[in-house]
């Protein structure tokens, strides 16, 4: 199937740093509303998207997780030559940020710089060493008055970049999470007749620590979960084989595991067997270093839930612009409307 480029552009360029979703949710509350039954919001800002099965009414609950919130900063001081000081929201890797564009969210969105100490001016000891996130500064080109006007301690930041696509892959900022909200409500339109009770979760906060699934668990108290994020695509140059965890282009990723979660081995056996039935291209993923909102599904139900993930391999996450294969992300919305529908059908006393 062809992924709709204009829709995945919108949701991945929008702002929603974690704790700071309302942009997101607003366009995500406006797309799944006509797709569902019924859509609720939970305390912590959650979008719950309700979608009921004919086939077996009053029965089970599938969550699906897919967070909404985006890698970002936020403001913690203004100095007296008005340039900013931030810290992260979630996983960076420094050395991506240099001479980056920024947006600050205050009373108006600015466009800032990443600012740091010009390599002709350094030590010889201070070009060897990894730079570090508290090296930077924003420079929004203004005094310390221009900046209070519009700024203040506590808000937010995301980074600044267009989604374009590169041969057979889309490249954005936020591909980490936004792909797998896209995957979400593709899904949505064309999930027809699911087997179970959907309960479409798009959740915040899960970069700082999966706070937002947590509690749409507790609330929903699912019998079966799947999670959708985005994994790692070492794919380039320099990698070796074992350390690779998924490939761009060798389709959709069938979690084993992370650094939060064992997955069901159930659920994995049935994510298997359902991709090969529907001649749906997968890889395995274990990663060993990193936790999806999986975690929460998984194990913040009342009783627990029978829990897995699908997850979308990606180059260059928890950087300044992350890439994935068009055609991966086409196999994860098939594979996720598959086992939605199949969900019923597998054996899953044993």
């Amino acid at each position: 199937m062809e992924v709709n480029v204009p829709l995945l552009k919108q949701i991945c360029e929008i702002a929603g740093a974690p704790g700071f979703e309302k942009r997101i949710r607003d366009m995500v509350i406006e797309l799944v509303t006509p797709l569902v039954d019924e859509v609720k919001t939970d305390n912590m800002g959650s979008v719950i998207a309700i979608k009921k099965s004919k086939k077996n009414p009053d029965s089970k609950k599938v969550m699906v997780a897919a967070h909404m919130d985006e890698i970002g900063f936020i403001v913690t001081h203004i100095d007296e030559k008005g340039f900013v000081r931030f810290h992260t929201l979630g996983g960076f890797d420094p050395k991506t940020l240099t001479a980056q564009r920024v947006i600050v969210h205050g009373k108006k969105d600015l466009v800032g710089v990443m600012g740091s100490k010009p390599i002709h001016v350094m030590t010889a000891d201070e070009r060897n060493k990894l730079p570090q996130i508290t090296d930077f500064f924003i420079d929004l080109g203004m005094s310390k008055e221009e900046v209070e006007k519009y700024v203040t301690i506590g808000n937010p930041i995301t980074r600044d970049r267009e989604l374009i696509e590169m041969g057979a892959c889309v490249n954005c900022k936020s591909i980490d999470n936004r792909v797998a909200v896209f995957i979400l409500l593709e899904t949505l339109k064309v999930l027809e007749n699911p087997a179970f009770d959907v309960y479409a979760t798009f959740t915040v906060q899960e970069e700082v620590g999966i706070r937002g699934a947590n509690v749409a668990a507790h609330g929903i108290n699912p019998d079966f979960g799947i999670a959708l994020d985005t994994t790692i695509a070492f794919d380039v140059p320099g990698a070796q084989a074992h350390e690779k965890v998924t490939e761009l282009g060798k389709g959709t990723a069938i979690k084993i595991m992370d650094a939060s979660t064992i997955c069901d081995y159930r659920m994995v056996a049935f994510m298997k067997q359902t991709a090969e039935q529907h001649q749906i291209k997968w890889q395995p993923e274990i990663l060993t270093a990193g936790g999806t909102d999986t975690a929460g599904v998984q194990r913040m139900g009342k009783q627990g839930a029978i829990a897995g993930a699908i997850s979308i391999p990606t180059r260059h996450l928890h950087q300044v612009i992350e890439m994935a294969n068009k055609e991966d992300i086409s196999n994860s919305i098939l594979l996720l409307k598959a086992c939605l529908e199949d969900i019923d059908t597998f054996d899953w006393s044993h």
